[in-house]
């Protein structure tokens, strides 16, 4: 399912936090969201999701307005993973996934066999069946990123939005979350993540979108994009974007020089 931003806008009483953002997600794309903090990334998220409404400008899901959808709708179609947090209730890995498939029941209704063969199927297609009776609270950072993935999946929702989905977590559970994310990206769903590490970005992602001060820096490919300059003006930092091959893979990777003085905010 594709999804447009046209001209959006956003500001928080007198203060601008979206200022003219444009943005095309595509099936099978997935796009990493870069920007120092501040820049607006949650933001743009949120007014996606309708989780705020009073901006400026369009949102199109597959041509029609999300300002015409309810809630619902929404949620039929976009699953939101939020940054890795510790649930208050301890409940266990294959519960916490079955509340995933909520949003496809009516009112009364209750998960049946069909929603328990769905949890099941996203389990074991992330690895992590073995957890399934394991409470949410009793699994280490990165199992329960995995989670939250099999939650989103059995949603059954085209668009996946994931705020920083490896914040907080170890470099090893860093590689193997984003190795799922581009498993979904390449299965056919449109995902869009935000980002603090350039690295994931050069490493996983097919589209770059780069926003400061509410504004988009730059957008597009990855290989275009991501640049020592853009780097550079970004997070005010002097930087080398590396190449090498390694077997049959071309690698591109985001080495810091130190601090650039020069474009340091004062």
């Amino acid at each position: 399912m594709a999804i447009e931003v046209k001209d959006l806008s956003f500001a928080y009483a007198e203060r601008k936090v979206l200022d003219n953002i444009n943005l095309k997600a595509q099936p099978g794309e997935l796009i990493a969201v870069l920007g120092p903090n501040g820049a607006g990334k949650s933001t743009l998220f949120r007014c996606i999701l309708k989780f705020l409404k009073n901006y400026q400008g369009r949102i199109i899901m597959d041509g029609r307005d999300t300002a015409d959808m309810s809630s619902v709708e929404i949620a039929k179609s976009i699953a939101y993973i939020p940054q890795s947090a510790s649930p208050i209730f301890n409940y266990t890995v294959h519960d916490t996934v079955l509340m995933g498939t909520t949003s496809g029941l009516g009112l009364l209704q209750m998960p049946g066999e069909v929603q328990d063969d769905a949890v099941k199927k996203a389990l074991e297609m992330l690895g992590i069946e073995h957890l399934a009776e394991r409470g949410i609270n009793r699994i280490s950072g990165g199992e329960r990123q995995l989670v939250l993935i099999a939650r989103a999946m059995v949603q059954e929702a085209d668009i996946i939005i994931m705020d920083e989905p490896t914040a907080n977590l170890d470099y090893g559970n860093q590689m193997r979350v984003m190795e799922m994310i581009r498993n979904l990206a390449d299965s056919g769903y449109t995902v869009m993540m935000s980002t603090h590490n350039p690295d994931q970005a050069l490493l996983f992602a097919d589209t770059a979108f780069v926003m400061k001060n509410g504004r988009v820096l730059a957008s597009g490919p990855v290989e275009d994009v991501m640049t020592d300059e853009i780097m550079r003006q970004l997070y005010h930092v002097n930087v080398k974007i590396l190449e090498y091959q390694y077997e049959n893979k071309r690698i591109r990777t985001c080495v810091p020089l130190g601090s650039d003085k020069k474009t340091e905010k004062k």
